[in-house]
């Protein structure tokens, strides 16, 4: 059974539409967002969302060989991106860029060391 070619280019245009327009509002909370917790968060999950989704409607139009490829690139996206936010946020909350009083759960502050005075 063969899928018609309308129909793949149809969902190929509704995943890199889809894809795109969650970049873009993850783009517009990096701007938009007031702390650095809140635009790690703009700027890992929708971006990965909408790479992903750029990634499979991209998926839908090459051949297999070069969508193993694209596969690979998402796997490495979806392993990366949280680490390196993890990273980023840890060191913004010891450099003291963080603003902790507007925090609800700081689970951090047990496992800092005391701070000595100069």
């Amino acid at each position: 059974m063969t899928v018609a070619p309308v129909v793949v280019d149809v969902l190929s245009a509704v995943l890199l539409l889809t894809g795109a327009l969650t970049c873009l509002l993850g783009a517009v909370g990096l701007v938009r967002l007031p702390d650095l917790p809140a635009r790690l968060q703009a700027a890992t999950k929708p971006q990965t969302l909408g790479l992903l989704l750029i990634l499979a409607g991209t998926a839908l139009r090459v051949p297999l060989e070069s969508a193993v490829t694209l596969v690979l690139v998402g796997l490495f996206q979806v392993i990366t991106a949280p680490v390196i936010s993890q990273l980023l946020g840890r060191s913004a909350y010891r450099s003291g860029t963080v603003r902790r009083d507007g925090m609800v759960v700081d689970e951090l502050a047990d496992k800092m060391p005391e701070e000595r005075p100069s």
